[in-house]
């Protein structure tokens, strides 16, 4: 008995068969010019950015740390993390509002998303910032009463608070939808079997429903973020001595215009990349239960194979 195996031969007219273990993907000849194409391009690109003159490389180098610069550079992040923390702590609030049983409640904060998203950014800056044209003094006063206290609204309303107030106000008519999508990504059954445990709905909020909401939450306000700090380069037009306003104030004196804008351009991209990197982490964070999930299911389907 022989124990070399007899080679399997296709029959005459039949089709050939093919070892699918000895089976390779071709080699991707039309990728590999895409990307040599692209990185020519790319290089190309570079290089004539990096000899042309007129982007004065050497007046970017010089202010790129300029005291001035930096100042306006503190002052952007300072407005984006105040002006997040108070966009995000109102958007839950107008969020939880919105999915209220309550027509008032749900009512008013329909009203305040469809006003503050359905207005430009920069009007609503330059509103806040002129808000004593139309209210000279700002009183608390008694209804059809008499007046409490009352401040010049100037001296309340300075540039600072009014971008405060405007990019919060904003900010915060978007994280209310973006948390109101990840409330309601949350089954109505985790609510239910929380009310049934005895806890009252503001508990189960807390504690059952939004740490599960995070995962759909978290990844977009990443992106809120991003765009807030870009957003931040809008104080200018209120004199607001923000990033973009200092690099202004500069080529007011010296007329470079160009490199100055440059300096701008690297500091907002140095920020936002380590922001999407931060942003990379966090996804990867609350995506593990699906990769979990995925491994478990790949698991159970390849056990079930080799079982058949």
């Amino acid at each position: 008995m022989s124990s070399n195996a007899t080679p399997r031969v296709a029959p005459s007219g039949a089709t050939e068969f093919r070892d699918v273990a000895t089976a390779h993907a071709p080699f991707p000849f039309g990728r590999l010019a895409l990307w040599l194409i692209v990185a020519i391009v790319v290089v190309d690109f570079s290089w004539i950015v990096a000899k042309n003159e007129n982007f004065g490389w050497p007046v970017v180098a010089q202010y790129f740390f300029d005291p001035i610069v930096l100042s306006g550079l503190y002052v952007s992040l300072g407005l984006t993390v105040v002006a997040m923390i108070l966009g995000v702590a109102l958007g839950l609030v107008i969020a939880i509002m919105r999915m209220s049983n309550d027509r008032l409640a749900s009512g008013f904060a329909s009203l305040f998303i469809w006003f503050f998203r359905g207005t430009p950014l920069l009007v609503q800056l330059i509103f806040w910032y002129n808000m004593s044209t139309l209210f000279p003094q700002l009183s608390i006063a008694i209804p059809f009463g008499p007046t409490l206290a009352s401040w010049d609204t100037n001296s309340v309303i300075t540039p600072m608070t009014a971008a405060i107030v405007g990019l919060a106000l904003n900010e915060a008519a978007y994280m209310a939808e973006i948390i109101r999508g990840g409330l309601l990504s949350v089954e109505r059954g985790q609510a239910e079997t929380a009310e049934a445990f005895g806890m009252t709905k503001g508990r189960a909020l807390r504690r059952i429903i939004i740490p599960q909401a995070m995962r759909s939450i978290v990844p977009p306000t990443g992106n809120q973020l991003i765009s807030m700090i870009k957003a931040t380069s809008l104080v200018s037009v209120i004199a607001m001595a923000d990033l973009l306003y200092s690099v202004q104030s500069i080529y007011n004196r010296t007329f470079e215009i160009i490199p100055m804008l440059m300096v701008a351009v690297i500091w907002y991209l140095l920020i936002t990349s380590v922001l999407n990197v931060g942003q990379s982490y966090i996804e990867a964070y609350y995506g593990r239960s699906d990769r979990r999930n995925a491994g478990v299911a790949k698991t159970a389907a390849t056990t079930e194979e080799a079982s058949h």
